[in-house]
């Protein structure tokens, strides 16, 4: 019997035929078209994206600039190793640049402080950095330092580096040079510290751990340890990066600046890229042979990073991200099954009370939301996390608020 397209992508448990391996588990929708905050399944039905792809699409999906540049490019020119040099690349950098330095309220750059390592996804830069601040730390100084329940990745050098062991236990032996401490304790951070400890890696906020967001001195505190220990600070800014917390990056509410920094999700709109920003002094110590990627940087993805940052520098996407931001946490705080919100911008987590979950798990509400026509994620058993496109509109907010209301008050 041949099996049709529509009975491969929708197989699941039991059934005869499915083609994907179940690492994501048996998927509950199959969508077929989005534009902006909205998106439809095969069905036809109409869904408000909420959670846009993990942070990933911030200018909402099909956004008219970016596909024409991706359609442009496609038609130019789409790959010829990195042997070459390309056109969009170089600009990217330049911009990722400029943009870090632009704290908020501060004058604009006068001369570059680093450079950029394109790679084509999150845990690809978080691995980049690992072996950067390795090389440039030499042997003997290998340790990375990061805290309990962050999330850097899943290749297994970045599944170490996360700070959440019941991930590691399938995967043992795991690289070794890796060191937890708990997030936000800059005490229990320095009490970690050894002589073979050569970097601390943590998260702006920590996405997947729970929207977890860290005193305003915790990042402070931690530039001054490092400066004091001579170590590398490296800002994991794979979710709050590129404008989604109201700042260009999250570390830039602190006012502090990294030695390192890291970047994928919405970068490049739904394009796979990932980068890696170090200043001059460090990324000096990378050599050509000490890491490589095929598609690293290519102009297909490169393309698509250019016509997002041009877009968002436009519309001044921090300064949009604090306002519907704000709005969206002020609308979940009236909410009688919202205990508290918690994150900053458009990264949010609603932390249910007994009336909100009655009896249910944060997975089972964000479920129910996703059968009502809203895509949120079950954080952790007790929260929801939201992080709709930087584009949502006011009247998009308030229909889902709505929506994920009439979950709360349904109970279980």
């Amino acid at each position: 019997m041949t099996t049709t397209h529509t009975e491969a992508v929708n197989a699941g448990p039991g059934l005869a035929f499915c083609p994907m391996m179940s690492n994501y588990g048996a998927p509950s929708l199959t969508f077929a078209k989005g534009e902006g905050t909205e998106l439809w399944d095969v069905d036809g039905k109409r869904y408000l994206d909420f959670l846009c792809g993990l942070a990933v699409t911030s200018l909402g999906h099909s956004h008219p600039v970016v596909a024409e540049a991706i359609a442009e490019q496609a038609h130019t020119l789409m790959h010829v190793s990195n042997l070459y040099n390309t056109l969009p690349g170089p600009e990217v950098a330049i911009t990722l640049d400029r943009l870090i330095q632009t704290a908020p309220g501060a004058p604009a750059p006068s001369a570059q402080l680093g450079q950029v390592l394109f790679q084509n996804s999150g845990a690809e830069a978080n691995e980049a950095a690992i072996k950067l601040a390795r090389k440039y730390n030499g042997r003997g100084r290998h340790v990375v330092l990061s805290a309990l329940r962050s999330f850097h990745g899943r290749t297994l050098a970045t599944l170490h580096a996360t700070g959440q062991p019941e991930k590691h236990e399938t995967f043992h032996p795991l690289p070794e040079g890796f060191r937890h401490a708990a997030y936000d304790d800059v005490d229990a951070m320095e009490a970690a510290l050894d002589p073979t400890v050569g970097a601390i890696l943590v998260e702006a906020i920590q996405g997947e751990g729970g929207v977890n967001t860290p005193n305003p001195q915790y990042l402070r505190d931690l530039r001054a340890l490092c400066d004091d220990r001579q170590l590398l600070l490296i800002l994991d800014e794979i979710q709050t990066g590129i404008g989604r917390t109201g700042a260009w990056f999250g570390f830039q509410h602190a006012g502090i600046m990294p030695d390192i920094v890291t970047m994928a999700k919405g970068l490049g709109n739904g394009m796979p890229i990932g980068a890696v920003w170090a200043k001059r002094e460090v990324a000096e110590a990378i050599k050509p042979g000490d890491h490589g990627s095929t598609f690293a940087g290519q102009p297909l993805a490169a393309s698509a990073a250019r016509a997002t940052l041009a877009v968002m520098e436009n519309m001044d996407a921090p300064m949009v991200a604090a306002e519907r931001g704000a709005q969206l946490s002020a609308a979940l705080l009236a909410l009688d099954g919202v205990e508290s919100v918690r994150g900053i911008g458009l990264l949010l987590a609603a932390e249910l009370n007994e009336i909100g979950l009655s009896g249910r798990t944060g997975g089972e509400i964000a479920a129910a939301c996703a059968a009502a026509g809203v895509l949120v994620n079950g954080v952790t058993p007790t929260a929801l996390r939201l992080a709709p496109p930087i584009t949502v509109t006011a009247n998009e907010i308030d229909e889902a608020v709505r929506t994920i209301d009439g979950v709360l008050q349904a109970g279980g």
